[in-house]
């Protein structure tokens, strides 16, 4: 192709294409903490049960509702709260839901299968 993906940019859309490449995250907390800290963000994916659509704050594990299906959502950090540790992660439903649109759930447990497939992006340079 040789058109210009926005009229006002001197690039062809084939030169103005990015390219990387997407990994998985071996099922380890450390290595999923290691690649945060490195490279930032991590996408993941995770089976969503009833009781989730209710969250407010706190730290979530499932306890009540069945499986409604799988999501996928961003971790971008970690900590503790009264000594329970959790992933801090970004929802995309909206800012009216869960706390302000993000969410924490318990870490270290693959608490709703979220530590299982973590997947990380590198761009190609």
């Amino acid at each position: 192709m040789n058109f210009s993906f926005d009229e006002t940019s001197p690039l062809t859309y084939d030169a103005d294409l990015r390219r990387g490449s997407a990994y998985s995250v071996i099922l380890n907390t450390l290595q999923i903490q290691t690649e945060i800290m490195t490279y930032g963000p991590v996408e993941a994916d995770f089976s969503v049960y009833e009781d989730f659509f209710s969250y407010k704050s706190g730290v979530y594990q499932h306890v009540l509702g069945e499986l409604v299906g799988g999501h996928s959502i961003k971790i971008l950090g970690w900590g503790e709260e009264e000594g329970t540790p959790y992933w801090l992660v970004a929802n995309s439903w909206n800012e009216d839901w869960g706390d302000n649109g993000f969410f924490k759930i318990l870490r270290g447990s693959d608490e709703c299968g979220i530590e299982e497939h973590v997947l990380a992006g590198m761009p190609a340079l």
